[in-house]
């Protein structure tokens, strides 16, 4: 970066100074008139993007500092460690030699500023905001509340002191003395809340400034930089959040007065006029949870270690369905499995018997819980059928239709998003909320490939090359998991809570467990176990069981213990 973005750095080179008026993000100086017009025709650079210095200007300081180049060695960024979190130039990969997840730059910048994790940025800095303006908000109502209940436990004070003779004077004023004090106490205990929430909402509206000028002003490293230092800012206040909406400093606080009813006969002998009571109780404040909103389930914690897993079968079902695509729990113990042939969605009772059966609701093939009584149900690849639809279990009728314009496969869901295998297209990632669609990868996906979740990496199959890759949100791939000998034509896959990967072999005729660096695994079931073409799995990360397909006839429920 040049010494002073105001100066043309290549007229400083030459000992000349003369004012910037554009900013290149690219050769990461600033550039005059004549300048701008010499780089605009030159071949090196005419596609080179830039910026009113004046709007370049606008990025935060920290922005403005990132540089391409390596402040150590002098030389560009080539390689980011996963494992420091940090850009590489080439000399600093000897100080990397023990690092296994060193990748290259250009992969992880590419495309950044409409990725999917930028996207979780900017809705976590909103989820953020909000959470605040919530939490301001209910203070500030609490305050007026306060100062009003006051005045009416004042009123009552007086009424009853009228009822009393006057040598009661002074107990009264020491009560009224009290009740200020309790009001001033606690009112500055939310106040001193109030200063500190304020100050945080206006960090956060700053930070979503930063992050608009970054998205539009910066350079892809820039603003990949940005993304990671506001991520760590950002959960900085995420932590703040919690920790203030489970502390008492969140309580809701009430005050009254208990009257001593003994003074009505015995005005003379009462030693006290009556007790200030300030009660409290939690509030109620609803804290958006950015990382765990999955379906509104809290889950608990799990110690499925991967040599350790075992299952113990709990029930055999019969389906009576054939070609059986996807299943599911639902929160109450059912189960629901989607038949792509008879396109209708089949639900049975937790001890395995029929319950009722969804149809009429368009083609069907994957199915996954979202929260709210409802399950997202995929629609393949058939001609007319790129749409997913949003059911409604309870009212057992389509609420919503999100039109994907690509075919659909596997289907997983996490924070208001739903994770869908598009064929060609890739894996894509469609909002809930205002039905927006992201890229995650454009790489091919298989015609009947699946995908789970679990934190931040995805897993899906591809049943013609009996593989399992597993992936972060930028689509860049962590490891490959390809041992047909053991695992052939992968369909269905499901994660428990440690991250171990569950995997139905349809040819294999068996369940196979990865570990979650992709190295290890183990053969859970089999035909013995009855397994014929298996092509559906599920974990209840809840209750800590797995829920295995057959194609046809017969499913089964298993503890994993």
């Amino acid at each position: 970066m040049a010494s002073n973005v105001s100066i043309c750095g290549v007229c400083e080179h030459r000992d000349v100074t003369k004012p910037s008026v554009v900013w290149c993000s690219e050769c990461e100086e600033g550039l005059c008139e004549d300048c701008k017009e010499h780089h605009s025709f030159s071949k090196a650079t005419r596609n080179h993007e830039i910026f009113p210095i004046d709007e370049y200007m606008k990025l935060p300081v920290k922005i403005l500092k990132v540089a391409q180049f390596c402040d150590k060695h002098k030389e560009k960024y080539d390689f980011f460690c996963r494992k420091h979190d940090c850009p590489c130039c080439r000399k600093c990969v000897e100080d990397h030699n023990g690092c296994k997840d060193l990748t290259d730059i250009r992969n992880m910048i590419h495309n950044v500023k409409s990725s999917a994790a930028f996207q979780e940025i900017e809705h976590a800095l909103s989820e953020t905001a909000e959470n605040i303006k919530s939490i301001r908000i209910n203070r500030e109502q609490n305050l007026a509340t306060l100062a009003e209940k006051t005045k009416i436990v004042e009123l009552e004070i007086r009424q009853f002191r009228n009822k009393i003779n006057d040598h009661l004077d002074k107990l009264q004023d020491e009560l009224l003395k009290e009740l200020k004090a309790e009001e001033e106490n606690r009112s500055s205990k939310i106040q001193q809340l109030l200063t500190s929430i304020m100050q945080r909402e206006k960090e956060i509206l700053e930070y979503k400034v930063n992050i608009a000028n970054t998205k539009r002003y910066a350079s892809d490293l820039q603003s990949f930089i940005a993304m990671k230092q506001i991520e760590k800012d950002i959960f900085k206040e995420e932590s703040f959040i919690q920790s203030i909406s489970k502390s008492e400093q969140m309580h809701q606080i009430d005050i009254s007065c208990t009257m001593n009813t003994a003074l009505q006969e015995l005005a003379t002998t009462t030693k006290t006029f009556g007790e200030v009571v300030a009660s409290t109780s939690a509030c109620n404040v609803s804290i958006q949870k950015r990382r765990n909103k999955q379906a509104q389930i809290i889950v608990p914690p799990s110690t499925n270690d991967f040599d350790d897993v075992s299952l113990k079968v709990k029930q055999t079902i019969q389906t009576k369905l054939s070609n059986v695509c996807g299943c599911t729990f639902l929160p109450d113990g059912k189960m629901i499995f989607s038949c792509c042939t008879s396109d209708q969605i089949r639900v049975l009772k937790p001890n395995g018997s029929y319950d009722f059966d969804l149809n009429n609701i368009g083609p069907v093939l994957d199915v996954v819980y979202i929260g709210d009584n409802s399950v997202a149900v995929t629609s393949g690849g058939t001609a007319g059928s790129k749409q997913i639809n949003i059911i409604d279990v309870q009212n057992r009728k389509v609420k919503k239709t999100l039109n994907v314009n690509s075919p659909n496969n596997g289907v997983t869901f996490k924070d208001g998003k739903l994770i869908y295998c598009a064929r060609e297209q890739g894996l894509k990632m469609i909002s809930l909320s205002d039905e927006s669609i992201t890229s995650i990868t454009t790489s091919k996906m298989s015609s009947e490939g699946n995908v789970a979740i679990h934190d931040d990496k995805l897993y899906y199959t591809n049943e013609k090359n009996h593989n399992v890759t597993c992936c972060d949100f930028h689509g860049n791939t962590m490891w490959i998991f390809n041992e047909s000998s053991a695992l052939s034509y992968p369909c269905g896959i499901s994660v428990d809570n440690d991250g171990n990967v569950y995997v139905a072999g349809v040819r294999s005729h068996n369940v196979v467990v990865i570990s979650t660096d992709g190295q290890r695994h183990r053969i859970l079931l089999s035909r013995k176990d009855g397994l014929v073409c298996p092509t559906a799995v599920e974990y209840d990360r809840l209750n800590n069981k797995l829920l295995v397909a057959n194609n046809y006839g017969n499913a089964f429920v298993y503890d994993v213990v």
